[in-house]
């Protein structure tokens, strides 16, 4: 089947930490321009890029106050052009992020909802009367990803529905006038030439009519895991088969990628349906320990599940709203190790992969962020108890022994960077051939060569117990030990490269290791 996001690599750029081309200390357009090269030389063949609308940053940019222009911290609508077409001429691909399941509370729609009581501006979001004495209770028990009531009372009495922060109202999706909206907004950035969109939430836009209570507390430990009444409703896939019909409507091969959360695997996969969705983040492995049973009964479930709506999966192991995963898998150099292993068995998968910004340089979560310094809604929610996700959002080190490490001319970045991420920079391990850059630009490559690698099946073979020895044709072994110890393997073929970049094979495979053969 033909589709170039089929095996696609996509690398994640977060806009604010990846490269600052004004010297402000806030990452930009024009710095991720400067430095899309970078990428080209890496083995990506499309950019994600994470919100760069205007934005009063409640959210990280996620609180869009208007969809189809450049917050001027990130630069303006010509920085965008010049990089698309950039990008374009190195051979990447570019996709955006559209946030359809809320606006920003000053985004215009909002502001004149708020202005008309009773009027058809309010339908655009979901404001209703509240329960008990005069109103006072909110409307049903949804609570806040982010921490606390989904609800919060405006000043004429009623109360608008907010999944996320209060300056995130959620958007009604069951109003036409909305839909038609959006269709506009994609429509804006297509015509400007982008290759698709990274939807966020696109579970949540629908929710049951009835706003039912749920009856739960910690509502989003379900996420993923159960079902609620305000995410992945049957009615959702309506938005979806019309974006597709839109999608396709332009020349290119033009995608829609879903940030989506489903009870289970099946679920999930209705929103890649022929007629729907190209992609589904796929969070199962992101969310498997390190073990070698867990990471195969995601494998096989995904592959099963995708295979019957005839998609490909999309292995995810980090992104900018979980911990890094050298700090998830158990930090340190146990941490890297095992990272590294992890990134070259979801590289030799059938499907596509994702990698967020950071990954290839192996840097840790930064745990250690100044109070003062975090940003993240999730910290002041949580009552401060959480420390939320700056720690995997600190702008990258390019090159240099100090901070900010060649982000920019300004020695303050919007976060902090630790002071000896100078051996992590881009610069530094360049120069190392046993370097985590240099092995994913290693493995990148092959996997871009080698006609078993990319889209396609595979087999397992029989292995000793904390390793998985998988087989892809034609001529293609990956074997992963999970394990603390080395294991002898009686494999066929050749070296083709090894997670931690020893460059011999004599079929001793070491704990936290990843090795790839050729027959």
């Amino acid at each position: 089947m033909s589709g170039w996001w089929r095996d696609a690599v996509v690398y994640q750029v977060y806009v604010r930490s990846f490269a600052d081309g004004n010297g402000d200390g806030d990452g930009d357009l024009a710095g991720v321009r400067a430095r899309l090269a970078h990428l080209a030389w890496l083995g990506a063949d499309a950019v994600w890029l994470t919100p760069f609308y205007p934005s009063p940053m409640a959210d990280g940019g996620y609180d869009v106050a208007d969809h189809c222009d450049v917050d001027p911290r990130f630069g303006t609508l010509s920085d965008f052009d010049d990089l698309l077409a950039h990008a374009h001429r190195l051979g990447l691909r570019v996709l955006v992020d559209v946030v359809p399941n809320h606006t920003s509370d000053r985004h215009p729609w909002f502001t004149e909802a708020l202005a008309s009581p009773g009027g058809p501006a309010r339908d655009r979001y979901l404001f209703r009367d509240g329960r008990g004495p005069d109103g006072e209770e909110p409307p049903n028990d949804w609570e806040s990803v982010f921490g606390g009531p989904a609800w919060t009372r405006v000043p004429d009495g009623q109360w608008y529905l907010h999944l996320f922060a209060p300056e995130q109202p959620d958007l009604n999706w069951r109003n036409p006038q909305v839909r038609a909206d959006f269709r506009k907004v994609l429509a804006f950035w297509l015509d400007r030439g982008v290759d698709g969109f990274r939807i966020d939430v696109a579970h949540g836009v629908i929710k049951h009519p009835d706003l039912p209570d749920t009856g739960l507390r910690e509502q989003i430990s379900l996420l993923g895991r159960g079902e609620l009444p305000y995410f992945d409703q049957d009615e959702v896939h309506e938005v979806y088969r019309d974006w597709r019909r839109l999608f396709d409507s332009y020349a290119g091969e033009r995608i829609g990628v879903a940030e989506a959360w489903a009870s289970t695997p099946q679920r999930l996969a209705r929103y890649v349906r022929p007629d729907e969705l190209h992609q589904a983040f796929n969070f199962a492995l992101l969310e498997a320990p390190w073990s070698a049973a867990e990471f195969r009964s995601v494998v096989d479930s995904s592959l099963a599940t995708t295979a019957e709506v005839g998609a490909t999966t999309t292995w995810v192991l980090g992104n900018h709203d979980v911990q890094r995963p050298v700090t998830r898998y158990g930090g340190g150099a146990v941490g890297l190790r095992r990272a590294r292993a992890a990134a070259l068995f979801s590289f030799a998968l059938p499907g596509s992969v994702y990698v967020h910004q950071g990954e290839e340089l192996g840097l840790p979560e930064v745990l250690d962020l100044p109070d003062e310094a975090r940003q993240d809604p999730i910290w002041e929610r949580s009552g401060r108890t959480d420390p939320g996700r700056d720690g995997c959002r600190v702008p990258l080190p390019w090159n240099g022994d100090e901070p900010p490490f060649g982000f920019g001319a300004s020695p303050a970045t919007w976060l902090p960077q630790p002071p000896d991420w100078g051996a992590l920079s881009v610069a530094a391990q360049r120069d190392r051939a046993d370097s985590v850059l240099n092995t994913y630009r290693t493995a990148l490559a092959l996997r871009m060569e080698h006609p078993a690698l990319g889209d396609g099946a595979l087999r397992w073979l029989d292995a000793p117990q904390d390793v998985l020895v998988l087989r892809r044709e034609p001529g293609f072994t990956c074997a992963t030990n999970f394990g603390a110890d080395p294991v002898r393997l009686d494999l066929p073929g050749h070296l083709l490269c090894r997670s931690d970049a020893v460059p011999t094979w004599t079929g001793e495979l070491p704990g936290a290791t990843t090795a790839w053969l050729a027959d």
